[in-house]
């Protein structure tokens, strides 16, 4: 992702067609080390491609991942009353769970944004 993304970078800045070595010079600058067969890779896939046509391609696909957030749970006939009962349980659970993740939350580990 690293290597698209420093590609798009260069793309935005002007440069259509980007070489290994202004994609290394943009990984550099934040420090990360560039693995050239991953890069020459990212290099010789996109060459000679018009990165909107790319983009668009992408949100195409994208379109027909799932990305539901509703779970589908089946249970058997004669679990359910075994589950109404202990319901109750699992709610106070999860309360005390949401409790002690939002006292952690507040701890600021020895300093603050704007100290």
């Amino acid at each position: 992702m690293r290597y698209i993304a420093s590609y798009l970078l260069a793309a935005l800045r002007g440069n259509s067609s980007p070489s290994v070595k202004d994609i290394k010079k943009i990984l550099d600058s934040v420090g990360i080390e560039a693995d050239d067969d991953r890069l020459n890779k990212v290099i010789s896939e996109l060459n000679g491609k018009n990165i909107e046509d790319v983009i668009a391609q992408g949100i195409g696909k994208l379109a027909s991942v799932p990305a539901g957030g509703a779970v589908a749970v089946s249970a058997a006939p004669g679990s359910a009353a075994s589950a109404a009962g202990s319901a109750p349980a699992a709610a106070e659970e999860k309360k005390d769970e949401k409790k002690k993740e939002s006292e952690e939350s507040d701890d600021d580990m020895g300093f603050g944004l704007f100290d």
